[in-house]
This record gives structure tokens, sequence and C-alpha cells, in this order.
């Protein structure tokens, strides 16, 4: 007992907090990993830059969940998460059950100081049901760095994006998963969530989509 209270982890909060500007950094590398991890990384081309002025815009920036909306999740032993008046943050005690060794913790320290490391993020905005007339929230991107899956952590930052969905009395919450990610096709399922078989994507992008905008000028 003795040794096992030696090794374990010390107690830690997750927060999900409303990302910002200051976030920007952190959300192209959580981006860039999540496409290594999805094996994509011959589509991805987004800069900081270019994140900064479509998540962020400095000029009639919209309030969270009307338009596209980044939540952080945070790891720290101390919380103290800014207010905002827009989105409460959500705080939580997790048990880690074993020690973790994160290499790259120092590069995904909080942008807003303190003691906490930014372990994931969710990334939604507003869809249309017309069968149901009513708006719901589209997840683009949900991830969870490496050295913290398997710890409830995903579930959290999905439960986080569910209860506004809820609260804003959206009709649904819907996102995508590879078909070869069979762990999280069954995360998704034992939730509660259908996996639609029937349907598929498509997408109009690069070139195709510059062909086709300009279809009918050249046959018309």
């Amino acid at each position: 007992m003795e040794t096992s209270e030696k090794h374990r982890p010390p107690a830690m909060s997750a927060i999900i907090r409303l990302a910002d500007k200051r976030d920007v950094p952190h959300i192209h590398r959580l981006i860039h990993q999540m496409a290594v991890f999805e094996r994509l990384t011959h589509l991805f081309s987004a800069t900081e830059s270019s994140l900064a002025a479509t998540l962020f815009p400095s000029s009639s920036p919209s309030p969270p969940f009307r338009s596209f909306t980044v939540l952080i999740l945070e790891l720290s032993p101390s919380p103290s998460p800014d207010l905002n008046p827009s989105f409460t943050p959500i705080v939580r005690e997790v048990d880690l059950k074993s020690p973790i060794s994160d290499p790259d913790a120092e590069a995904f320290a909080s942008a807003g100081g303190g003691d906490g490391v930014v372990v994931g993020f969710v990334l939604c905005f507003p869809n249309y049901s017309s069968f149901l007339a009513k708006p719901g929230l589209y997840i683009e991107d949900i991830f969870v760095r490496e050295p913290y899956r398997r710890r409830g952590l995903g579930r959290m930052l999905l439960s986080a994006v569910a209860q506004q969905a809820a609260r804003m009395d959206f009709g649904r919450v819907e996102w995508c998963v590879l078909d070869w990610n069979v762990n999280a096709i069954k995360f998704y399922e034992e939730m509660g969530a259908d996996v639609l078989q029937e349907w598929r994507i498509c997408r109009l992008t690069g070139d195709n989509l510059e062909a086709y905008a300009t279809y009918d000028r050249h046959h018309g």
C-alpha cells in the first residue's frame, strides 16, 4: 500500500475553457498532431496566422457556439481558470490512476499562465437539420494528446459540447470518424451515438472547387 501511494500521481483537475487568440499556437500544434494520428498530414496546410484570422476574427466576432468555437482542455493541480461571461469553465477532478510522461508538457504550457498543461481540444460550429427544423452543433475536430488518452478526457470534451447543445435547445450533435479507427467507433457507440454506415462524405476542395465554381461560365 505504501509503495502504491508513493507512486500515485498528484491530484489533478481537468478544465474545459473557451479558447482565445492566445491559444492559437497550441491549437495549431494539436491540429498537426491530429493530422499525424489520422495519417492526413498531406492535407494539412493551416498556419497560426490563418487559424487566428478565421477562428478569432478581430472584427465582428460571433458569440460562442454561433460560429466556429474552440474549447481547450487543460490539466492542472491547482486550477484557476479565467472567468468568461460567454462560457463558464468546466472543472472536474480526475483520477489519472498512473503517472503520465509528457515530453511536450513545456511546449503545451497553458497560455493563461499558471501550472496548467493543454492536453486536448474540440472545435465545433452550428449546422442545421431541416428534418428537425432545429440548429445543431457539428464537431469538426476532437483530439486528446497521446499521453492522456484512455483516461475519460475525450468523453469530457464530447459531454461539454452535448451539454451546450442541450442548453441551447439544439436538435443534435454530429461528427465524423475514420472507418479504421475502431477504438473511437466503439467508444462513440457505447456512449449512445449512431454511426451512420449508409452516409458518405462528399467534398469539393482545391482545384476541383475552383473548377466547379466556374462551371456555368464555361458551359453556359
